[in-house]
Parts: C-alpha cells; sequence; structure tokens
C-alpha cells in the first residue's frame, strides 16, 4: 500500500475516535486553554498532532500549549522535540526538575518507580498550569492504557477503576482530559513511525521489565488472538456498569434487603440505593 495513503488513513481514522471522544465526553469547549503533557513519547506526541489539527479545523476557537517535563533522567535530550514543536509552530515550554534524583533515592532498586514518579510529575503539572492560566490539561493515555488499567486495578489491587476520560482534580480549579480513549495503540504506534516523531525515551520505567502492566498487556493480547472483540469489550465495560449486579455494600442496604422485597404478585417499579432489582435480562442463567 502506498505510506503516503496509508498515513492518510491512520490520520483519519485516529482525529475521528479523538473528535468522537471529545464530544461524548464534551472535553474542549469554545476559549479554553489547553496544556499537552508532551512527555516525549508516541503517545503524547500523537496527542500534540491531532489536537493541532483539530484547533486549525476549529478556527482556532480553543488555544493548546505542549508542556515537557525534564525530569533529569539520564541521557536525556531535547533537541528533537524542540525542533518538532517549533517547527509545527506549537507554543511550548520545557521545564527542568530534578524527581529523577528524588525517585532514586526514595525507591529501593528492583521496585516500581511509576507511583512515587506520577505523583511528583502530577503536582508540577498542575502547579504550571495553574500559574499560568490553563483551565484543561490534556493526558496521551489510549483505549489499551485504560482496559489495562482495569484490569490491574481489580487483580491487584482489588477494585474496580481505571482512568477516566474526563476527571475534575481534588482543587476543582482544573480539568483533566484524555482525547485519545478511543484509540488503539497500534493505531499510533504506526502512525507515530510514519510522522518519525524525536522520540525521548524514558530511562526510568523501562528498565523495569517486570511491571505489572506488561504482564496484563500480555495477557489482554493473548485472549485477543482468541477473540478480537476482548478489548473493545473490556472497554464497553467502562460506561455499561450494573451497579445491582455487584456487591458493593456502599451501594445497596444487603442487611435490610429483605424489607423493600415486592410481594410476587406485583412487578416493581424500579431500582434505588436501597432496592436492588434484578431484571430477567440481567439474570444468571444457571445450568
Amino acid at each position: 500500500m502506498n505510506p503516503t495513503h496509508e498515513l492518510e488513513k491512520l490520520e483519519k481514522k485516529l482525529l475521528h475516535y479523538t473528535t468522537q471522544a471529545t464530544q461524548d465526553f464534551n472535553m474542549i469547549q469554545k476559549g479554553d486553554k489547553v496544556m499537552i503533557c508532551l512527555s516525549g513519547g508516541k503517545d503524547s506526541y500523537t496527542l500534540v498532532s491531532l489536537l493541532n489539527k483539530m484547533r486549525i479545523a476549529s478556527h482556532y476557537t480553543f488555544e493548546i500549549f505542549a508542556f515537557t517535563l525534564d525530569q533529569a533522567q539520564p541521557g536525556w535530550d531535547d533537541t528533537g522535540l524542540k525542533a518538532w514543536l517549533t517547527e509545527h509552530k506549537i507554543p511550548f515550554e520545557v521545564l527542568h526538575r530534578d524527581t529523577y534524583s528524588i525517585v532514586k533515592e526514595k525507591i529501593p532498586e528492583g521496585q516500581t518507580y511509576c507511583s512515587l514518579c506520577s505523583r511528583l510529575r502530577r503536582g508540577i503539572i498542575y502547579r504550571y498550569a495553574r500559574e499560568h492560566g490553563f483551565n484543561k490539561i490534556a493526558l496521551g493515555h489510549h483505549r489499551d492504557d485504560l482496559i489495562t488499567s482495569l484490569m490491574m486495578s481489580i487483580l491487584y489491587n482489588g477494585a474496580v477503576k481505571s482512568m477516566p476520560p474526563k476527571l475534575l482534580n481534588d482543587t476543582q480549579d482544573l480539568i483533566v482530559i484524555r482525547p485519545m480513549v478511543y484509540c488503539q495503540e497500534k493505531d499510533i504506534e504506526a502512525y507515530a513511525t510514519f510522522q518519525a516523531y524525536p522520540i525521548i525515551p524514558c530511562t526510568l520505567c523501562g528498565s523495569q521489565e517486570n511491571l505489572m502492566r506488561k504482564k496484563i498487556k500480555t495477557l489482554i493480547h493473548t485472549l485477543a488472538l482468541e477473540n478480537p472483540k476482548v478489548p473493545s469489550n473490556i472497554l464497553n465495560a467502562l460506561s455499561n456498569i450494573r451497579p445491582s449486579q455487584l456487591m458493593d455494600r456502599h451501594l445497596w442496604d444487603f442487611k435490610n434487603l429483605e424489607a423493600h422485597a415486592h410481594p410476587s404478585h406485583q412487578t416493581p417499579q424500579g431500582s434505588s440505593p436501597e432496592n436492588p432489582v434484578e431484571t430477567d435480562e440481567d439474570a444468571p442463567a444457571f445450568e
């Protein structure tokens, strides 16, 4: 296939899903000042490219700004990143903060650095956004990040949670958006290859080959070989919650459920947090 045609096809697909997500979750409005977190990886580069095209198509009804945090990791070289942003006329700043030394000092060798690294990075990002008047922070997480996070949370943390497409932070002054939640990683990888982005590798996380995330991604990939719909089904599950089919005692008053039972000759009118109602469609089939 013609490389140019393949690139156009990929870009059209990614733009379609990104635009759809921003519309479904009302992520970007007229007048928004969106700070895109550009780590130097394929995902964040792709996000910058897509949002820039959407900004141009909207006749510049919203602003974008690329923010890169130099965490003083060994081998860091942002020369290509700066040149790429300048070439594409995208305003940016690369801020130097040595969080690498803090993480290496606090976390024993062999343990996962991601949690502390993320907390430090998030604090710097939020502070920068506030100080410079941005009301939206855009992150480059995609479909596969969301479903992997869900499975990790279930299997390793015992909780049903993932990454929301749109989030109000704890202090309720910033909105975090993830416009690529419908995009597949394989499409982003192919698009990034065509675009030849000047990638900056993460030497901190990349050295830990036994991260749980990699195991879960392998599991999902293996299941998808037997049933290609597995990844999309997991994503759909995040927006198809059936609370009455779960066992969260904060949602349902199981101890006093009998008091809310309807006589057998009456038809239940609906459910409430004190009165979960199971329909025939929801009921499990016993064989």
